[in-house]
Formats: C-alpha cells, structure tokens, sequence
C-alpha cells in the first residue's frame, strides 16, 4: 500500500509521460461543496483550489475512479480494495512496530487510539488538505489512511464506488472502518484522491 496519498508532484510525472489530460481540465474545472455542488472553474489537480499549490506533495485530487485506477496501473499497482484498505489502515502488521504500536492489533482509528493528529475539520494546523507527510503517522506506518481526502477503492455498487477514510471537510466520524460511501465512479472533487495498492511476487517481503 502506498504509505501516503498519490501526490501532486507524482500525477505530475504520470501526466507529462503519457500526455494525460483530465476530465476535470477538459470540462472546466473540479467541484467543491458550496450550498450544493458547484464548478470551480481552473480547479484540477494541478490547482486543486484553482491556485499553484503551495507543495507538489498535497494529494492529487479531482480524479474520478478511471483516471485514478489508470495512474495505479502505470505504477505498477491497482486501487486497493475495501478489505485491503481497512486491514491496512486499522490493524498493525508490522512484524516489529515501533512504540506505541502493537502487533496484530486493531486499533479504532487509523491514527491510533483516537483520531488526533489527522486532518478533520475539527480544529488542526490544516484548513484545507495537507501534504504528504505532514499529519501523524498512523497504523502500519501510513499516512492519512483517514481524513485528508476521501480514497478511491474498487468496491462497488452498480455504477458507483466506494470511497474510504473521509477528509479535512468532515469530522473525525468518517474516518471509521464502518463507514459505507459510494460515489458515481465518474465523479471527481477537490476532496476525493487515492493511493495505490501493490501485489508482492510470491516470496517476496514488503519494503
């Protein structure tokens, strides 16, 4: 699993390569919730709030589930399943965890034994979303596994696909294991991104 969110700078280099073009560039701009959803003309993942980023390392955002899973693919990966997803964000795998973690644990937050230190709308040092690497580091040594920005997985109903972890627009109760939100896969927004799952060649420990 990618230890944090799939970054500016990395969409970047994927986009320059194959000549990416996003709907969101194409079609005008992202959406952000503002009394019902509303077109932010300039917004995409270059300019997720229609301005140059202050770090290539805030998550790349204004993706649907194709242009998400198409990165994921060109890396070397997929988009990770639910399953994966919460086994990953919630229990400790870790063959010798650092302290405080312990192995084979479930913690009921991804950031631990509470939900402090990720990037909700309660107060924090992050109005909007914040880089990689800037929140606390959470189970199995990931990085907003909660909050930030909703993630992309595979899972899905009909023509929508379930998004995990909530972002800096909620609080702290969309970072639970429990939480069931689909959007329409072709939906994109300055609060949705993704990071990618990896599948290890047989014999082969994780890094």
């Amino acid at each position: 699993m990618d230890r944090t969110e799939v970054t500016i700078g990395q969409f970047a280099r994927y986009a320059q390569l194959n000549g990416v073009v996003t709907r969101a560039e194409r079609e005008g701009g992202g959406v952000e919730y503002l009394a019902g959803w509303q077109r932010r003309s300039g917004w995409s993942w270059r300019t997720p709030d229609g301005m140059t980023p202050s770090s290539q390392d805030l998550p790349a955002v204004h993706l649907d589930f194709s242009e998400s899973e198409a990165y994921c693919r060109w890396a070397g990966g997929r988009l990770p399943t639910g399953a994966e997803w919460q086994k990953a964000g919630f229990t400790e795998l870790r063959d010798s965890p650092p302290a405080p973690w312990v192995k084979g644990k479930t913690y009921p937050w991804t950031t631990g034994d509470s939900p402090q230190g990720a990037n909700t709308s309660d107060p924090d040092p992050w109005p909007r979303a914040a880089p990689a690497g800037a929140t606390r580091q959470g189970v199995n040594g990931l990085y907003d596994m909660g909050a930030n920005v909703w993630e992309w997985t595979s899972d899905a109903q009909g023509d929508m696909r379930r998004t995990v972890g909530g972002s800096w627009w909620y609080g702290a109760f969309n970072m639970k294991a429990d939480v069931q939100a689909f959007k329409e896969a072709d939906f994109y927004a300055v609060y949705v991104g993704f990071r990618c799952a990896y599948d290890l060649a047989p014999g082969k420990a994780p890094p």
